[in-house]
């Protein structure tokens, strides 16, 4: 999982493409792929990612709609898809984006990703001041449905400042760090063990125990020794394809390979997906 994790954490960016829709089909599919020129168009919103990603809007932003011709169409799926990928990015296989193409855009079994699921987090880095120095976080946050429309959330906070306090200490004394299971017996007057050195603290928690990063955010801002800055960059992960991850940022740059693109794609089994999906979502 470390090295999967390790290649994994950064950024969704889409960009994509489309074209005229004066013929018909096997003309438009065929001047389609002879001449991808026209195809290049920036992703303006993440929204028109999920749409263009299922086929269900052309490249002058007309929607598509259940019924339309075009519709989540597969043929064009498959080549509009190759121009929603960062095409100058280092993390990205040509022959693993080949067989991604080809998964989702199976005509027997498509697969289209859905705004409203779960298994995408959006990843936002932030400036807060902490105790009087400005310091780098990231953010992460998710959807979540209330009564009938839904809300971005926060799910969790990446900050060292809160990681290299727990379970970083000596791990010969950390072994030793528990309570005699007759403690009960003398009425836990042992139970000053516990907090002699709060550099051992965790280790005298149940073994599910997991230091709880967002609340410890919020109980800093609530003492008023932290105080948002400012935000930053933003990026998506996603896992709602079975046996897939892939990132998306805003790719900012000249030319029209631009806008929000896939800018890594990894293959990840059912247990690494569980696994990446506990740092986003603990």
């Amino acid at each position: 999982m470390k090295s999967t994790f390790s290649k994994i954490s950064s950024a969704l960016l889409f960009s994509f493409l489309i074209i005229t829709l004066n013929s018909g089909f096997s003309q438009k599919l065929g001047s389609l792929t002879g001449d991808e020129t026209n195809l290049y168009a920036q992703t303006k919103q993440v929204n028109q990612f999920f749409r263009r990603f299922n086929n269900e809007e052309d490249r002058f932003g007309n929607r598509y709609y259940p019924g339309d011709s075009l519709y989540r169409d597969n043929a064009f799926r498959s080549v509009y898809l190759k121009m929603l990928f960062d095409k100058q990015s280092t993390q990205i296989d040509d022959e693993l984006k080949k067989e991604f193409i080809a998964t989702v855009s199976n005509t027997k079994n498509p697969v289209f990703l859905d705004f409203h699921s779960n298994d995408w987090f959006a990843e936002l880095s932030a400036i807060f001041n902490f105790h009087n120095a400005d310091k780098n976080l990231l953010l992460f946050l998710k959807l979540e449905q209330e009564n009938l429309g839904y809300k971005w959330v926060l799910t969790n906070v990446y900050f060292s400042e809160f990681l290299k306090n727990f379970f970083q200490g000596d791990k010969d004394k950390a072994e030793k760090a528990f309570l005699h299971p007759m403690s009960h017996e003398l009425d836990f007057m042992n139970i000053h063990k516990v907090f002699d050195n709060p550099k051992y603290i965790e280790y005298y928690a149940h073994k599910d125990y997991h230091p709880d990063y967002l609340t410890l955010l919020f109980y800093e801002v609530k003492q008023g020794d932290m105080k948002f800055v400012s935000s930053g960059s933003l990026k998506f992960h996603f896992f709602q394809i079975d046996g897939w991850y892939f990132e998306v940022s805003f790719v900012n740059r000249a030319g029209k390979n631009s806008g929000w693109l896939i800018t890594k794609l990894y293959r990840i089994s059912e247990k690494e997906k569980e696994e990446l999906i506990k740092f986003y979502l603990p």
